[in-house]
């Protein structure tokens, strides 16, 4: 199989890496901060992070023709766990509003630093996209 980048132009142009990569009809999410499209960290705190960070994993997901309930494993890299849980309500709204009542197998990962240095979340997922909505770029 050949594995095929899957980069949407709504996202930050790719140098070195692709925000998402298809093998047959598994979608391979990689690591998204809170990075807007003018490539900076947006404003405020952790739910806003993390909005724009699980956005930006969801508009990869919807290039290949995904959908929320597609999830199948979601990996959260966090520079501060008790902030993140503090606000753990809101992010949960966040989520519901985003991908609906749909949670994937999760992993909260304490990390001390990311990519950007005012980062505070990256996430990062895998999906099993349905051959019927599959849309494989480039064809």
């Amino acid at each position: 199989m050949t594995a095929i980048p899957v980069n949407p132009a709504s996202l930050p142009t790719p140098s070195g890496y692709s925000h998402g990569t298809l093998s047959g009809t598994t979608l391979y999410l990689g690591g998204q901060t809170a990075l807007d499209a003018e490539m900076k960290i947006v404003p405020g705190g952790i739910v806003e992070q993390f909005r724009q960070a699980f956005g930006n994993v969801l508009t990869t997901l919807r290039e290949a023709g995904g959908e929320p309930e597609d999830l199948v494993g979601i990996t959260i890299y966090l520079t501060d766990i008790p902030d993140y849980q503090a606000h753990g309500k809101e992010i949960g709204r966040v989520w519901r509003e985003l991908a609906g009542p749909v949670y994937p197998a999760m992993a909260g990962i304490g990390c001390t630093a990311l990519w950007q240095p005012e980062a505070m979340i990256e996430i990062l997922g895998v999906a099993e996209i349905p051959e019927d909505r599959l849309r494989v770029p480039g064809q």
